[in-house]
């Protein structure tokens, strides 16, 4: 099985799936972007920052400690988000090539390099 994840931590990712409503806002058209913080390639999951949330409810562990309900990012699959632009202003798609005896990966639809 082939673990490999098209992001990798630090990017800037838009979620393509479902809907982009979120509760706080009215606009539902408009993509939300986040950064990856975390990828997990052995579940092809990444956690993104500001998407995803879930409420844990948290037990106080230590004396004086308080518990409550907390929100937390949880896990996306890593199909479900797609590589953003910062020139375009897009998602897109992203190849691969050589420069100065390095891979590195650009934009398909203007060529700048992320």
């Amino acid at each position: 099985m082939n673990n490999k994840v098209h992001v990798k931590v630090g990017d800037q990712v838009v979620l393509r799936v479902g809907s982009y409503q979120d509760k706080y806002t009215d606009d539902k058209r408009t993509p939300k972007v986040g950064k990856v913080l975390e990828v997990s390639p052995k579940e092809g999951k990444v956690i993104v920052e500001g998407m995803n949330f879930v409420t844990k409810h948290v037990k106080p562990r230590k004396m004086g400690e308080q518990g409550g309900i907390v929100k937390v990012e949880s896990p996306i699959y890593a199909s479900k988000v797609q590589l953003y632009c910062s020139k375009c202003k897009k998602p897109v798609r992203v190849g691969h090539k050589i420069e100065d005896g390095k891979k590195v990966r650009f934009c398909k639809k203007c060529g700048e390099t992320i």
